[in-house]
C-alpha cells in the first residue's frame, strides 16, 4: 500500500510539472491582438502560475517529508488531472475563439473588397504570404513577433478602405493629386477604425505603416528607421499581391516578373533584407496563395 501512495503522488507531480509547462505555453500563446487581455488578466494569469509552482512544491514536499496515507494521494493525484482537463479545456477554447476571430475578420475583409473589384482576394493573398516571409525569416528576426498578431495586421492592413469612396477606389484610370491624397489617407483611417479594440495596440503602426519607403517618400514621410520591421513584411507582400493580381486598369503580371520588380524597387521602396528572404520561398508557396478569382 505505501509503494502505491507513493507511485499515486510522483504520478500527480509528474502530471503537474506537464501542467506546468503547458500553462506556460498558454500564457505564452495570449500575448496575441485576439486574446491578449488588459493587466488585470494577466495579473491573474501569472497568478495561478505561481500557484500551480507553489502546489508541485507541496507534492514534493509530502512525497518527501510526510507519510501520507491513501486517501490524501488519491486527492494530490486527482487534483493533478482536474488540473490538466482544465487546462485541455482553456486550450480548446482560446483556439476555438482565435478561429472565431479569424472568421469575423475574413468577413470584414469580405465587405471592404466588395466594394472594391480590384481588390478580390487582396487581403487573403498578403496575409498568405506574409506569414509565408514570416515563416522563412531567422528567428533573431521572427522572435519579436507575434505571428498571430502579424496574421491579423496583414488581413485588415486594408480595413481603412472603408472610409475611401467607391469612385476612388473603382476608378478605372489613374487618379487625381486630390483623389490620391484621400486615397493615402486609408492607413491612418484604419488605424481609427481598429482604435475601440484595446488589443490591436500593438499591430496599428503596422498597419498604418505598411506603405511607407525605405527612402522615406511613402505615404507619411516616415524615416527607415521609424519603420516596424512587420510593416516592412506586409509591404513587400502588399507590392508582390498588387503586382500580380489582376486589376480593372492593368494586366496582371507572372511571378517572374514580379519579382524582377520587387529587385528593381529592393532598398527604395521595400526593405532590402526581407526581399531577399522573400527571394528564398519556392514559387510553387506563392503561388498557392493566389486566391483563384485573381488568377493570372
Amino acid at each position: 500500500m505505501e509503494r502505491m501512495i507513493f507511485v499515486f503522488i510522483i504520478l500527480g507531480a509528474v502530471l503537474m510539472i506537464s501542467n506546468i509547462v503547458r500553462y506556460v505555453i498558454f500564457i505564452i500563446s495570449t500575448q496575441d491582438v485576439i486574446s491578449g487581455g488588459s493587466r488585470r488578466d494577466k495579473f491573474w494569469k501569472y497568478l495561478a502560475l505561481v500557484l500551480l509552482v507553489f502546489f508541485f512544491i507541496g507534492y514534493v514536499f509530502i512525497a518527501l517529508f510526510s507519510e501520507p496515507d491513501f486517501m490524501m494521494a488519491m486527492i494530490l493525484f486527482g487534483g493533478s488531472v482536474f488540473v490538466a482537463i482544465v487546462c485541455t479545456l482553456m486550450f480548446n477554447l482560446l483556439n476555438t475563439a482565435k478561429q472565431r476571430g479569424m472568421d469575423l475578420a475574413e468577413v470584414l475583409v469580405g465587405v471592404i473588397e466588395a466594394r472594391d473589384p480590384n481588390l478580390n482576394g487582396h487581403s487573403l493573398q498578403v496575409m498568405d504570404v506574409t506569414m509565408l516571409i514570416y515563416e522563412y525569416l531567422p528567428y533573431e528576426m521572427k522572435k519579436n513577433i507575434n505571428p498571430v498578431s502579424l496574421e491579423y495586421a496583414a488581413l485588415l492592413h486594408d480595413v481603412g478602405k472603408l472610409g475611401v469612396p467607391e469612385s476612388i477606389l473603382n476608378k478605372p484610370g489613374k487618379l487625381t493629386e486630390m483623389e490620391w491624397k484621400i486615397m493615402r489617407e486609408h492607413p491612418s483611417i484604419g488605424v481609427k477604425l481598429l482604435t475601440r479594440l484595446r488589443s490591436f495596440e500593438e499591430v496599428m503602426d503596422w498597419i498604418l505603416y505598411h506603405h511607407e519607403r525605405m527612402d522615406g517618400n511613402g505615404y507619411y514621410k516616415v524615416k527607415k528607421e521609424d519603420i516596424p520591421f512587420p510593416a516592412r513584411i506586409i509591404a513587400v507582400a502588399d507590392t508582390y499581391s498588387a503586382v500580380i493580381m489582376r486589376r480593372s486598369y492593368k494586366e496582371p503580371k507572372t511571378h517572374e516578373e514580379a519579382v524582377s520588380i520587387l529587385k528593381e524597387v529592393s532598398g527604395s521602396q521595400l526593405d532590402p533584407e526581407i526581399v531577399e528572404i522573400f527571394l528564398k520561398i519556392p514559387e510553387e508557396k506563392l503561388i498557392d496563395c493566389i486566391p483563384e478569382l485573381i488568377r493570372y
